[in-house]
């Protein structure tokens, strides 16, 4: 199993995430755009030098800012 932070996965990768370090109100935020434990999500963009990332959760897009990003750890899906 390969284990890296959501910056760090390869643009149209699917992954799972496995771990959130974050306050009460990151995690709040993060849930409130579908975004928890267990669920696969799909890498859709990055932007160059720390901007948003873009990733698809179900059938929405989210764009999550590069900080709270790094703080999204996820697993590789082995596809």
């Amino acid at each position: 199993m390969e284990f890296m932070d959501l910056t760090q996965l390869e643009t149209g990768e699917k992954a799972e995430i496995v771990e959130v370090s974050g306050g009460w109100g990151m995690m709040s935020r993060l849930e409130a755009m579908g975004i928890r434990l267990g669920v696969t999500i799909t890498k859709i963009s990055a932007q160059f030098m720390w901007g948003p990332v873009t990733i698809q959760v179900g059938n929405t897009h989210v764009a999550i800012g590069f900080g709270m990003a790094k703080r999204i750890i996820v697993k590789k899906n082995q596809t």
